[in-house]
Order: C-alpha cells, then sequence, then structure tokens
C-alpha cells in the first residue's frame, strides 16, 4: 500500500483528521507486545515472506548486514494567535529505509510505496555498497523483548479538536488575566503518535509506539513603551492526560511572571566571573558542548576532544554525566533504538572519568563495545547515528544555598535559549535570556541578554561544586545534527563554575 493510498483509505487528508481505528485499538497503551510486528503484516500487506524478499535484494551482493526500518507517523499542530487559531495542520509519514553495512561502508535507500516491488527496488539501490557473493536473508525472525517507558491511556484519535482548540483558547484568556501588561500572546499545541518496525538480517525485530505531545505559550508585555517577551512550554513522551489542570493553570503564569520580569533586569557588565547554572533547564548546554563530543562517531572520526580521553579523569570526582533513554514520559525516552536495540541507562563520566560513548551499530563494532540503543535517525529517509537521548548529570553533594553564599560576584544563568557550538573542541556561545546577579553571596537583581562563552571541556574541568537538586528540563528540544532532528531532553543540578567568559555590557 503506498502512502497516497493510506491516506485515502483512512481519511486523513481531512485537516485535524483522527487516526485509524485499528491504531486506536491496536496499539494505544501498547509500548510492545510480544509480537506487535503482526500489526504491519495485518494492515500494510507485509509478512515475513515478503521481508526475506526484500533482504535477499539487499544481500544480492553480499554485505555484513542489512535492515529494514519501517516507519508509520501521525501528528497534528494547532495556533492560536491574537485569539483565533491562524494554523492547523496534520500531517501523515508512511514509508521503510532499507540499509547494508558492508565494512565501514553504509548503502542506503528509502521509499515511501511499501509494495513488494518498490521495497525490492530500494533494496538494489542499497545493495550496490557491496561487491561479493550473494547471502541468505534469515529463516524466522524473533521478536525482541522491550520495557514500557511511557504507558498510555488515550490515543490522541479520541482527543477531539473541538477539546484542543478550547484547552488553547482558555490558557489564552489566562495569559491576558494574568497582567494588564501583556498585549500579544500565542498559544502553540502538537501531538504525534508515531510507530516504528526494526528487522535486521541477524534475525532480529522490534516494534514500538511513540507518543509525543508538547505545547508552548508565548506574550509580549509593553511598559511605558518598552515590550519585551518570552515563554514557557512543556514537552512529554505521554498522551493528553499529562496535561492536568494544574499545568494548565501553570503555563500562562510561568509565561507572564517570566515576561514581566524583564521589566526589572539589567545587563551585567562583561568579564570572567563565576557563574551558577541553574538546575534545569541549563543542561543544554551540557547537551550542546559536552554531550555530543561523547557521541562515538566524532571520536571514531578523531573530530571530538575526547577521543584520546576514555578511562582518563576529565572532572572532579563528584561529576557523573548519563545519556538515559529510560526516564518514564521524558522527551527522549526509547523503548527501543532505530536499530531495534533496547533503550538503556548509559554512564559516559562515572566519578569524573570518562567511561563510555555514546554508540550505535557501526561504532560498538569499531570499539568492540555493545550498542548502548543510542542509534537514532529523523524519518525512515534517513540512517541512524549515535544520537543522545536525556542527558544530565546526577545531583552532587553540595547545597544551592552554599554554592551562592560561596559567590562574591557572579551570575546566576536560569533561561538558555539558543547558541552555537562546534562540537570538535567544544567551543561554545549561549544566549541566557534571563538570569540573576550574585553579590556578596546573595541573590540580587534579575539580568537579561547575556552571552556566556567558553569551551566546553575546560568548564567541565572548573566545575567546583555541584548541588542536589537535580530537575530535567521540562520544554521541548530537538537535537541538530547532520542535518537530522530528534526529540532530547537534558537536566542539570546547579552548578558552579568557577569562571566562564560573560558577555555583557562594556
Amino acid at each position: 500500500m503506498s502512502r497516497r493510498d493510506f491516506v485515502k483509505v483512512t481519511g486523513t487528508g481531512l485537516a485535524l483528521a483522527t487516526l485509524p481505528g485499528f491504531i486506536r485499538t491496536g496499539f494505544a497503551g501498547v509500548g510492545a507486545g510480544d509480537n506487535p510486528y503482526n500489526f504491519y503484516f495485518q494492515r500494510f500487506g507485509i509478512d515475513e515472506d515478503m521481508i526475506r524478499k526484500v533482504m535477499t535484494e539487499a544481500l544480492h551482493y553480499g554485505g555484513d548486514y542489512c535492515d529494514l526500518f519501517f516507519q508509520n507517523e501521525l501528528s497534528n499542530s494547532i495556533r492560536l494567535q491574537d485569539n483565533i487559531v491562524n494554523s492547523a495542520s496534520t500531517n501523515v509519514t508512511l514509508g521503510v529505509g532499507i540499509r547494508v553495512l558492508n565494512g565501514n561502508q553504509t548503502g542506503y535507500s528509502f521509499t515511501e510505496d511499501i509494495s513488494l516491488a518498490s521495497m525490492k527496488a530500494a533494496a538494489r539501490t542499497a545493495a550496490g555498497i557491496a561487491s561479493g557473493s550473494a547471502k541468505a536473508a534469515p529463516q524466522s525472525f524473533n521478536a525482541t523483548k522491550l520495557m514500557n517507558y511511557y504507558d498510555t491511556k488515550v490515543s490522541y484519535e479520541d482527543v477531539g479538536v473541538k477539546d484542543k482548540v478550547g484547552m488553547l483558547q482558555s490558557i489564552n484568556d489566562d495569559v491576558f488575566k494574568e497582567d494588564p501588561r501583556v498585549v500579544k500572546a500565542s498559544v502553540n499545541f502538537s501531538d504525534s503518535e508515531k510507530y516504528i518496525l526494526v528487522v535486521n538480517s541477524e534475525g532480529g525485530i522490534a516494534s514500538d509506539y511513540q507518543p509525543m505531545l508538547r505545547i508552548s505559550v508565548g506574550c509580549t508585555a509593553e511598559e511605558e513603551g518598552r515590550k519585551e517577551n518570552n515563554y514557557f512550554d512543556y514537552s512529554a513522551r505521554d498522551d493528553i492526560n499529562f496535561l492536568t489542570e494544574a499545568k494548565l493553570k501553570r503555563l500562562p503564569r510561568e509565561a507572564v511572571a517570566r515576561t514581566v520580569k524583564l521589566f526589572e533586569a539589567q545587563t551585567p557588565p562583561a568579564g570572567e566571573f563565576p557563574v551558577v547554572l541553574s538546575a534545569g533547564s541549563a543542561g543544554i548546554l551540557l547537551h550542546e558542548a559536552i554531550g555530543h563530543g561523547m557521541e562515538a562517531d566524532f571520536n571514531r572520526q578523531g573530530i571530538s576532544v575526547y577521543s584520546e580521553k576514555m578511562n582518563k579523569k576529565i572532572a572532579a570526582p563528584f561529576v557523573t554525566i548519563v545519556d538515559n533513554g529510560t526516564n518514564p514520559h521524558i522527551r527522549g525516552s526509547i523503548n527501543v533504538d532505530d536499530e531495534g536495540i533496547p533503550s538503556e541507562e548509559t554512564v559516559l563520566v562515572e566519578d569524573g572519568v570518562l567511561r563510555t560513548y555514546i554508540h550505535d551499530r557501526i561504532s560498538a563494532k569499531h570499539y568492540g563495545v555493545k550498542p548502548t540503543g543510542s542509534g537514532r535517525r529523523e524519518s525512515f529517509k534517513h540512517y541512524p547515528m549515535p544520537r543522545m537521548r536525556n542527558t544530565y548529570m546526577r545531583s552532587g553533594p553540595h547545597e544551592f544555598d552554599e554554592m551562592i553564599a560561596s559567590v562574591e560576584y557572579g551570575i546566576l544563568a536560569d533561561q538558555f535559549t539558543n547558541g552555537q557550538v562546534n562540537i570538535g573542541p567544544g567551543d561554545f556561545t549561549f544566549y541566557v535570556k534571563s538570569g540573576s546577579l550574585i553579590e556578596n553571596g546573595k541573590i540580587t537583581a534579575p539580568i537579561k541578554d547575556v552571552n556566556i562563552i567558553g569551551n566546553g571541556p575546560d568548564v567541565l574541568e572548573k566545575v567546583t561544586m555541584v548541588a542536589n537538586d537535580m530537575k530535567m528540563a521540562e520544554g521541548g528540544w530537538t537535537c541538530g545534527k547532520n542535518g537530522q532532528g530528534v526529540p532530547v531532553s537534558q537536566g542539570m543540578p546547579s552548578v558552579l563554575v568557577s569562571s566562564i567568559t560573560v558577555g555583557g555590557r562594556g
């Protein structure tokens, strides 16, 4: 069945249409059953015999390994701005990617038409990477047993468009009620339900249901002719029940509070200062400036500064950093990666010592270690790479108040919005949307519009205190790498860095 036929049959050509019933009854609330790939056999006309025929084409010229990655995804988004819904969309994705590995070489092809003829043609393209004798496809496939880290009860199919719009309108109204200085508001909501099926030439087969939700609220306030804007958002691998009444009330309250606080903020002087990174969202600095350097492909190619530091001390003994795909309902969690490897918690830095990298199948084979369940891709149109999931530093032995009291003059960096990183050496520039001055051991005036500039490995060595208050970021982050975006999350306890270059006034 082609993508076009699928859309026609299920009626998803209608704006904000619902998921087909077989998804609701067959998979909603199911992470990975005993034999979930039968779903695909029954609904898309794919069976084991068809898969073996496609694999036979993929291994026609030899090759060490091949896999098929099926993806079916339906996503919806609604945007309410200036008190009206000004955009709404639905997107359906259906297709298969076929990969052949031959030594260090990768052959890859994909098709949106999952008929046997189209898949065999795609397989022949991917097979072109090899030039040996044909190999046989597996005679049978064994389902991989998986845990479920995002159990859900409700399909987004069962959430009506009117209910979503009503929810957004109520949030919009609350934004204006929060403060008379608010002059503009916008509310964005998106949901998606993705189904994947991974089959490989080693006889492995795994499937997963991956829900996702994101909601963000932005506003602009005006005071004496001066305007400020800010936002607050949530994201989770969960169903609509994630949005409790308390969370819906907090969204406008936080967005407005963050915005009007900027009227009191000043830009601090420039220079080298101690910087306290706030618990939670400051984890983006850990992700960008340090985490990417621990992805195995950058080390295998000798690009990363960590390529020669395995089992060496790179931080204080109270610093432990993990990349974890098993945190319940967190945005970057996955039951299984896009190569069919079960997810896990991977300890990258243990008590200040670099212990491992983030691996996919190719890098794991190169280093002679097990894959870490980190082979991820944007869609069936892309090949997998080592990617982070939820990256964070574990809590340390210090108290937050103790940390602040130790700083004579510095800044508390609270909200990060964007930045740039040179992944090889780890040089970075990050924009701090809001924070506070620290003077004589106390938090004083709010600050804004600050750039912090540094080098990730150098900053890691300058971490002198780690608090016992680790928090995960609550918002929706998408990590970009080599043109592919995947959902991730990150977290941090409050951390004191002895000095970072602060780009302020003067």
